[in-house]
């Protein structure tokens, strides 16, 4: 026990000011990282669900090469996408005689490094696509006499998407959003592959030096501070949505106003293993 305290809780280790110092600057990277990449991954996973309700027989030109986009990126390892983006920018960069701009082969944007970038590139394009399946179950989940009702009143498929469906689908899904967050969030560590300092790559830097796991654990700890809130405010969600669908016992309108025999929320099961299982 001794030496299982010794190698993961030494707190000489952990607290040293230069490797705290150090360990706190990497986790800041991944907040900030998990931010960006959260936010772009949450307009481009809606932007690839409502192309992919794109209706009619043309709307298939668009339709078809998006449900493909989605398979595929679901399918490859995010740390794969990483690799690909961070070495394929390089390499068809116009310094290389590649066709790609230079500001956008090696981004230093905001004075943050080109390895951040590619990470949130590659992020947006893995979880943009899981995002977009979360989506397109809200969408789907809005009766389909709302839809046929605004076209009625003259409503185009795209007035429909943006007033009436959108904003119901997407409040319907916040639960499994934010669960898709906190995977994400964790992925973010994949993105020490490509060399940013951020707070995996930094724990493993002070083992080399130290031979001690106390810095990787006090990364952990952190992690752990941030998503089991966010994990609980994921059940409350869940279990407000619950209380605003449910009977009551009489059989008449509950409080918030929700006729019986609404539709219950959607299930905030994660399709590829991340989200806050804690």
């Amino acid at each position: 026990m001794d030496r299982i305290l010794e190698e993961y809780f030494n707190f000489d280790v952990m607290f040293d000011g230069k490797y705290f110092d150090m360990v706190l600057e990497g986790f800041w990277f991944t907040i900030r990282l998990s931010i960006v990449a959260g936010v772009t991954s949450l307009i481009f996973g809606l932007f690839l669900a409502i192309l992919r309700q794109t209706p009619g027989k043309w709307g298939a030109i668009v339709r078809w090469p998006t449900i493909a986009y989605i398979d595929v990126f679901r399918g490859v390892p995010a740390l794969l996408t990483i690799l690909i983006v961070s070495l394929s920018l390089g390499a068809l960069s116009e310094r290389a005689d590649g066709p790609v701009p230079e500001f956008i082969a090696n981004p230093e944007w905001f004075g943050l490094p080109s390895p951040f970038w590619y990470g949130v590139f590659a992020l947006t394009l893995t979880y943009g696509a899981y995002l977009a399946e979360v989506y397109r179950a809200g969408i789907e989940a809005v009766p389909l006499g709302q839809t046929e009702a605004a076209r009625s009143l003259g409503m185009s498929h795209g007035q429909t998407m943006r007033h009436i469906i959108v904003p119901q689908a997407v409040n319907k899904v916040i639960p499994p959003l934010l669960n898709d967050f906190i995977a994400l969030m964790k992925d973010t560590t994949l993105v020490s592959v490509i060399g940013l300092a951020e707070v995996v790559q930094v724990g493993r830097d002070i083992q080399n030096v130290e031979f001690n796991s106390s810095a990787l654990m006090l990364g952990a700890i952190l992690f752990i501070l941030v998503t089991i809130p966010l994990a609980r405010l994921v059940d409350y969600l869940i279990a407000r949505q619950q209380r605003k669908t449910q009977r009551t016992g009489g059989g008449g309108d509950d409080d918030s106003g929700v006729q019986p025999g609404a539709m219950q929320p959607l299930p905030t099961a994660g399709g590829h293993g991340g989200g806050a299982g804690l």
